[in-house]
């Protein structure tokens, strides 16, 4: 049975500096989101984006990812106590960030520079739906490494079985931060990637995203220990399966909305 090794929380020390490998994986996501941004702009997919705007873009997309996360984990999670504690909440330093509150502040934040730009929402989403995987997988190995949000208990056979010490039970577990990273980051991004490198009608990828995430998300959570001030909720589901059911839904109906042979343009 394998043991969790334990890495030191600090990536790299410089002094009394300490960069920390949760915020690495973040910058790790928006360096490659720029990175394959620009790459997708030079190859002309899709057509009529300049290099330049992903600067502003990126910019849209850190503001949305840290206000929404954080409000996010504040009103999906933990409402009641930082109800009683509203100081906390500007507290991100301590941990505490939600996929689904991060997801909807970035749709605000595309929302905000299509109209900037001219552009529709759709065509933002569109184009950056095939870059945030990356990002998820950075941040799951970054969950990872920190020990944190580990798996449901699971028979101590299983070859990848893994006692994490912070759940202070010396238990076996799924390592469920790595099934998240293959699902929702490596496998999703593959899917996404490939499927936007051909020219789609508006609305396409971005209604494959929100299906493929939500999906994957509510497999992997399966696996994945339910916070413990929550447990399981309505029909023995976690809160990041409910969350993701709406996702699923939203995903199904885009995707054949936007499908329809007749439509070549959605949003405005």
């Amino acid at each position: 049975m394998l043991v969790h090794p334990q890495f030191d929380p600090v990536a790299i020390h410089i002094g009394s500096f300490g960069l920390h490998w949760y915020g690495l994986m973040y910058l790790i996501g928006f360096v490659f989101f720029l990175m394959m941004g620009r790459w997708r702009i030079r190859r002309g997919n899709p057509a009529g984006w300049r290099t330049e705007e992903m600067d502003d873009l990126l910019f849209y997309g850190v503001l949305g990812v840290i206000l929404g996360g954080r409000l996010g984990y504040v009103l999906f999670y933990k409402p009641s106590f930082y109800l009683a504690n509203p100081f906390d909440i500007i507290k991100v330093w301590e941990g505490g960030m939600a996929f689904h509150g991060g997801f909807l502040g970035v749709l605000v934040a595309m929302y905000c520079f299509g109209r900037k730009t001219n552009r529709s929402f759709f065509q933002v989403t569109d184009f950056i739906a095939p870059l945030v995987p990356v990002g998820l997988a950075a941040g799951r190995i970054g969950n990872f490494i920190n020990g944190e949000l580990w798996g449901r208990v699971t028979d101590a056979t299983m070859p990848w079985a893994m006692v994490f010490p912070q759940a202070h039970d010396g238990l076996p577990r799924h390592p469920s931060q790595l099934y998240q990273f293959a699902l929702e980051g490596m496998a999703l991004f593959v899917i996404l990637w490939l499927y936007s490198s051909k020219p789609r009608q508006t609305g396409q990828v971005s209604g494959l995203f929100l299906l493929g995430y939500g999906c994957f998300r509510f497999v992997a959570e399966f696996a994945r220990e339910p916070d413990d001030y929550l447990g399981l909720l309505a029909m023995n589901l976690s809160m990041g399966q409910l969350l993701s059911l709406p996702m699923i839904l939203a995903g199904l109906v885009l995707f054949a909305w936007a499908s329809k042979d007749n439509r070549a343009e959605l949003g405005g």
